[in-house]
């Protein structure tokens, strides 16, 4: 699903902006779509082939073509193999950092499918998995990790852990009946939406942060503001009926990050 490759997209291009100071050109534009698209591509195709026998049960999930044969094993293997293949490739053609970087970021973003067969910290775990996107970004600009761009990823974790969370309430009689992990089936609705507001609003700290290390000027002080309006309504929403919890899912969040990189595109203008 294209869609889901909305959430890293924006903030790749953020870091790339603000690390370039500017217009970083069509060959690394290029090269960071791909990079990104086959790093989704290669996170979900994992996770749909690991998470087959979990999926076939719940209702939610049963009718998902990983599930229902509709897409055979042997195909998601391939899938999976040719999406690690492409990042690798892509990184080699930016830098000799992001090379290097190419595997382990493989790695952290495979992890969140095992990660939540044990641990609760699982939706953490898709945080760093999408955090990793500013700083690739910053990587591919200036061949350097900046404490800017650590701001701005840590502030994407929380983020994204955040709405992790909301999400996974459709799933809390499931995921204790199945023995999965995860906070809302350890702790409850009623905590897990408050440990969702505390990651949001670390999620405006860090970005607030990350604006002040990067210099950066009242465009971007918008973005954060406009974010933190924007998370506001997510929890507002969520709070007055979980049905609405999909739309808080990719509507708001979606429309999150392409609002913040269209006032750093005039921050950096």
């Amino acid at each position: 699903m294209f869609k889901h490759s909305i959430f890293s997209l924006p903030f790749i291009f953020i870091a790339m902006l603000v690390g370039a100071d500017g217009w970083f050109g069509w060959r690394l534009l290029l090269l960071g779509a791909l990079a990104a698209v086959s790093a989704r591509n290669f996170a979900m195709g994992v996770n749909r082939y690991l998470d087959r026998d979990v999926d076939i049960l719940n209702p939610r999930t049963k009718g998902r073509p990983s599930v229902d044969g509709r897409v055979s094993n042997i195909q998601m293997v391939v899938f999976i193999a040719i999406n690690a293949l492409i990042f690798m490739v892509v990184a080699y053609f930016v830098n000799d950092l992001a090379f290097k970087m190419s595997v382990p970021i493989l790695l952290v973003l495979g992890a969140y499918t095992l990660f939540k067969r044990f641990s609760a910290l699982a939706h953490l775990i898709l945080g760093v998995s999408l955090g990793l996107a500013p700083i690739a970004g910053v990587v591919a600009v200036s061949g350097e990790v900046t404490i800017w761009s650590i701001y701005l990823a840590i502030g994407v974790m929380f983020w994204v852990a955040g709405f992790d969370l909301l999400y996974s309430l459709q799933d809390i009689e499931f995921d204790k009946a199945n023995n999965l992990h995860s906070i809302p089936s350890t702790f409850g609705a009623k905590k897990t939406m408050l440990i969702a507001k505390v990651f949001h609003i670390l999620t405006i700290l860090f970005w607030i942060a990350f604006v002040i290390d990067a210099g950066l000027g009242i465009y971007a002080k918008i973005a954060v503001l406009l974010s933190a309006i924007m998370l506001t309504y997510e929890h507002y929403i969520v709070n007055k009926d979980f049905t609405k919890i999909d739309k808080a899912f990719f509507t708001v969040n979606g429309y999150l990050g392409f609002v913040f990189i269209l006032f750093i595109i005039l921050e950096v203008a």
